[in-house]
């Protein structure tokens, strides 16, 4: 799919410039079918293969979010995991305060040495508080020095509406956060470390003589789904961050505050269903397919191509992919040397005259300059254009 080319004259005072940004609209607002209706406070439904969020109610608005907390927990010891700060046989002594935490839990004992892999099991399929905090104080030294890693990565992703002040979820004024948050969340954390992706898809694990099932009742009724965390306490409601891999197309769901388990089981089996059976998700353009060729000047080559970063995914309504119209703006003349990676323009994504997606338009090659003789002749040339 080629990009219709729209450039345009920089001012002499500033930098190249795209036009103006538009606040993408959701697909779900351009499909026949509407969205089912939920009896969840706030919901989120998500693409993971093009990033775009679908459909949502209550978007921005702050929630508390109970257990889903545990998403930025287990991202972190991912990503200590994945350091080498800790390893997965690596023991972790059990402090007086993980013991005493309240809420679900593990049943660790106290100054008892759990495996890291125990303990992960204990946050992710038991929803265990105590083993929350023993991971805590492993990655960070105490439960609030880990709360603020929790929010230098909330700021790191993009969670504008997301403050931590614990590690377990449990109730505070301050510990809040949005369904769109947890859906960018929940989308880093499967897209960064599909590794451990497996604890989330497991449906029991027994520690200590007590054996615990997964409270996601999803993973029972629908074979695709493999995760991923629920959440509950009487302020928050019931709670449940789901996910499910169909023909390869990954989609997350996000309710908050449902009236209990069922409800919130039954919301998220409606909002994914929906989610799949009326949307696609297509491929547009990688390195190798460029959204459009542009006219180069006093460079060592006259064309070169510009698109994306990487591949570029796009969500639609099932049968509109034909009728997307990708128009790619961009500054001219466009002077060499350019190289790999410089920012140029924007390559706008439309349907139905709205606006899906806006995409910085990238230099896919360098391109060198000209000999002083090749410049002198487009400097000629351009005084023509």
């Amino acid at each position: 799919m080629v990009a219709q080319a729209q450039t345009q004259t920089p001012n002499p005072t500033e930098s190249a410039q795209v036009l103006g940004a538009q606040t993408p609209a959701l697909p779900g607002d351009l499909s026949v079918v509407p969205a089912p209706s939920l009896t969840a406070r706030a919901w989120l439904s998500m693409d993971v293969n093009s990033g775009q969020i679908i459909a949502a109610e209550g978007l921005n608005e702050q929630v508390e979010p109970a257990s889903l907390t545990k998403l930025m927990t287990a991202y972190l010891v991912f990503d200590a995991l994945e350091s080498g700060r800790l390893k997965l046989d690596q023991t972790v002594v059990i402090s007086d305060k993980a013991w005493r935490t309240e809420g679900s839990r593990m049943f660790v004992k106290v100054n008892s040495q759990v495996a890291v892999n125990d303990l992960l099991q204990g946050v992710i399929v038991q929803s265990g508080n105590d083993a929350s905090v023993a991971l805590a104080e492993a990655v960070a030294g105490s439960e609030g020095a880990f709360a603020a890693l929790m929010n230098e990565e909330a700021a790191k992703l993009g969670l504008t509406a997301t403050h931590f002040k614990n590690s377990t979820g449990l109730p505070d004024p301050e510990h809040l956060t949005s369904v769109r948050d947890l859906g960018v969340l929940s989308a880093a954390l499967v897209a960064r470390f599909p590794q451990y992706l497996h604890y989330y898809s497991q449906k029991e694990y027994t520690y200590n003589n007590i054996k615990q099932p997964n409270r996601n009742r999803l993973l029972w009724l629908d074979n695709t789904v493999d995760g991923l965390k629920t959440g509950h306490t009487q302020s928050a409601g019931y709670c449940l961050v789901s996910t499910a891999l169909r023909d390869g197309r990954r989609v997350v769901s996000v309710v908050v505050g449902t009236a209990n388990d069922a409800a919130r089981t039954e919301n998220s089996l409606k909002l994914l269903n929906w989610s799949f059976q009326n949307f696609e998700t297509v491929k547009l353009y990688d390195a190798s397919n460029p959204a459009v060729t542009a006219r180069v000047w006093e460079g060592e080559v006259e064309n070169v191509g510009l698109g994306t970063e990487g591949a570029l995914w796009l969500t639609v309504p099932r049968g509109k992919s034909s009728e997307i119209k990708p128009v790619a703006n961009y500054t001219q003349p466009l002077l060499a040397p350019l190289s790999k990676g410089d920012k140029v323009g924007t390559l706008t994504l439309s349907l139905d005259g709205k606006v899906l997606a806006e995409q910085p338009l990238l230099v896919l090659q360098d391109v060198p300059e000209a000999g002083f003789f090749g410049r002198m002749a487009d400097k000629v040339r351009l005084m023509f254009e």
